[in-house]
């Protein structure tokens, strides 16, 4: 698949720019879903979806990068940053499996709610089956919130240092801290 060009430019700064909004993004809505199965409950396949997006961008983000990498001229600036950056896949594909397992989770939990509701004594007590109210539990919700905490903040961090590096890649040594007097 070739990434590399999109209208004759690199598309790597436009996937970057998309990476850097959604991965930060994602990792919030999956820790406000992780803590509140009401908030899980209430976007619903968003969260899911959200997760691949943003996987599908960090991997284009990743091609695309790995193509200009072998366009511009070598440095071992350029080298940290690609190297970091190949770093984000596994962050990102934890957060997609992680917001897929917090989806199932939110929508176990409607279904135990749901079958309180429906009729008492039943072979499963009032409906609800023992995966549900597995899900549903206090332990596996903690352990859920824990985890989706610490992808979260790995993901978001490793994020700021690839973006960090890059910047610094592409800026330094080629700017004036003080004013040209163009355009004056």
């Amino acid at each position: 698949m070739d990434v590399g060009l999109i209208n004759g430019l690199p598309g790597h700064p436009l996937f970057v720019h998309g990476a850097v909004a959604l991965v930060p993004l994602t990792a919030l809505a999956l820790v406000v879903c992780a803590l509140w199965s009401s908030a899980a409950r209430r976007l619903g396949w968003v969260l899911p979806v959200m997760g691949l997006v943003t996987l599908v961008l960090v991997v284009l983000t990743t091609e695309s990068g790995e193509w200009l990498e072998d366009r511009v001229q070598e440095s071992l600036l350029v080298e940290a940053h690609a190297e970091r950056g190949s770093g984000l896949t596994p962050w990102a594909i934890a957060l997609f499996l992680l917001a897929v397992a917090v989806w199932l989770l939110g929508r176990a939990g409607l279904r135990r709610e749901r079958g309180r509701g429906g009729e008492a004594g039943g072979p499963t007590g009032g409906g609800a089956s023992v995966v549900a109210r597995m899900a549903s539990s206090v332990v596996v919700r903690v352990v859920a919130l824990v985890v989706a905490l610490v992808v979260a903040v790995g993901a978001v961090v490793q994020v700021y240092r690839i973006g960090d590096s890059g910047a610094k890649a592409v800026w330094e040594g080629r700017f004036s801290t003080s004013t040209s007097g163009a355009g004056r």
